[in-house]
């Protein structure tokens, strides 16, 4: 669907770090014109940011962002998700679709607030969709369309790339891609404090482990090859590579980050049932 031919009004609720992020990814990406675009923040500062950098419109209220828009996306805290859209039922009108990437907040929530005359869709992006190099997973309501499923995607398609998945699995997906990022970045700091330890100074040793790991997980994705495979190219029979990766299976790497990850989806669960 090509969004700007459509003129479809698309407005922010919440232009904090993700709002911001889609709203640039939309329209440097050139999904939409500047002009489709309305946004609300409870802090003004950020929405007088993103009308001088993009020149987006300011709606002076939710109520007045909601009756111009003909996409709405929920950028606010999950906490507040439940005061946002009580102010909003009267006013949704027919067709409409909202979008919410609030962590945590259940399809059930959101259309139990939200008239049956719109759609609901559920997304879980990620951090480095800040730079648009993420991955946004979508998980579309109960009335969402095929309609509303495509104008999701196109919209994310602005900060990285965009994947479907069950709600149910939604657990799973905050535990590996939600919090992934966080065990990479403690991966990235224990390699760079061995460069350190080696004798490299924190630099050159901070470059090398970001770029290697960059570069690593480029090789994945533009060779086809798997993880094992491309593994097992670095490892000579003797040598460096081989010594290490025995020495990291002893430690335990492989099922700690296993156990990681099993731990994530099981507190993103309880913290579902506690909010239930």
């Amino acid at each position: 669907m090509d969004l700007k031919a459509s003129g479809l009004k698309i407005g922010f609720i919440g232009v904090g770090n993700m709002g911001s992020a889609l709203v640039r990814g939309i329209i440097e990406g050139k999904v939409v014109n500047s002009e489709q675009v309305l946004v609300s923040d409870a802090d003004t500062a950020h929405s007088l940011q993103m009308a001088s950098e993009y020149g987006v419109k300011i709606a002076k209220t939710n109520e007045e962002l909601v009756s111009a828009s003909d996409v709405v996306i929920l950028a606010v805290k999950p906490q507040v998700i439940p005061r946002v859209l009580d102010g909003l039922q009267y006013i949704v009108t027919e067709g409409q679709t909202f979008i919410s990437v609030a962590a945590g907040v259940t399809i059930k929530k959101l259309e139990a607030f939200i008239p049956d005359k719109a759609a609901v869709v559920r997304v879980l992006p990620n951090l480095p969709c800040l730079i648009g190099s993420g991955v946004s997973v979508i998980s579309p309501g109960s009335r969402a369309g095929a309609e509303d499923i495509e104008i999701t995607e196109e919209l994310l398609k602005g900060i990285g790339i965009v994947l479907h998945v069950r709600e149910k699995d939604m657990d799973a997906v905050t535990a590996l891609s939600g919090s992934g990022p966080a065990y990479v970045f403690l991966i990235l700091e224990a390699l760079t404090e061995a460069g350190v330890r080696v004798g490299l100074s924190r630099e050159i040793s901070e470059k090398l482990a970001v770029h290697t790991l960059v570069g690593a997980g480029k090789m994945v994705l533009e060779t086809g090859r798997s993880p094992e495979e491309l593994r097992w190219m670095v490892s000579s029979p003797g040598g460096t590579t081989i010594a290490a990766l025995h020495l990291l299976e002893k430690a335990g790497l492989r099922a700690a980050l296993m156990d990681a990850v099993v731990a994530a989806c099981r507190r993103a669960e309880e913290l579902g049932l506690v909010e239930e």
